[in-house]
């Protein structure tokens, strides 16, 4: 589920960012003087609608094909931990696309500058989903710490994304 979410928001963020940059938008919104900081969250916000449509897709028939069982609580840390996740896999690809995308190889450089910073959600998202759903004897109580380290990542990148996004795609 991790890793369709990963390749799924490069791919969403990096075509975002190629129209943008063919049709001259960002450069427009550059000098209308556009807060960039507010085209990060609009960007930011747009990623994160996309990818919980599919998020909720992929849990669902993840839940049918493998007739898990799933308890209140495991629901809970699976909803929490998902938004959390999705925000700090949004919040990264935002970034690292906006800096990427005046760039020539902007297709081959995204991944390789996304999937290092982003390996920390997907481990703390695939434990805390394991936790959710109680795969391999897991119970829902090993899930919590999980959630921490995915909102800690979420809040310290969205922030600081916002920050840097006017400075980074500035040419």
């Amino acid at each position: 589920v991790w890793l369709a979410m990963l390749f799924s928001s490069m791919i969403i963020v990096q075509r975002s960012f190629a129209v943008e940059t063919a049709d001259g938008a960002l450069d427009a919104l550059r000098v209308a003087g556009a807060d960039m900081s507010a085209v990060f969250w609009g960007k930011w916000f747009a990623l994160i609608v996309q990818l919980i449509i599919l998020e909720v897709v992929l849990i669902v028939g993840a839940i049918v094909m493998f007739g898990i069982d799933l308890r209140i609580s495991g629901l809970v840390l699976l909803v929490t931990s998902s938004i959390s996740a999705t925000c700090g896999l949004s919040a990264v690809s935002t970034i690292y696309a906006g800096l990427a995308s005046g760039v020539r190889g902007r297709e081959s450089l995204l991944p390789l500058l996304v999937l290092p910073v982003a390996s920390p959600v997907l481990i703390g998202a695939t434990r805390a989903a394991e936790a959710a759903f109680g795969a391999g004897g897991a119970v829902v109580s090993e899930g919590w710490p999980w959630l921490g380290l995915l909102s800690v990542f979420a809040v310290v990148f969205s922030f600081g994304g916002s920050l840097a996004f006017g400075p980074l795609i500035d040419d």
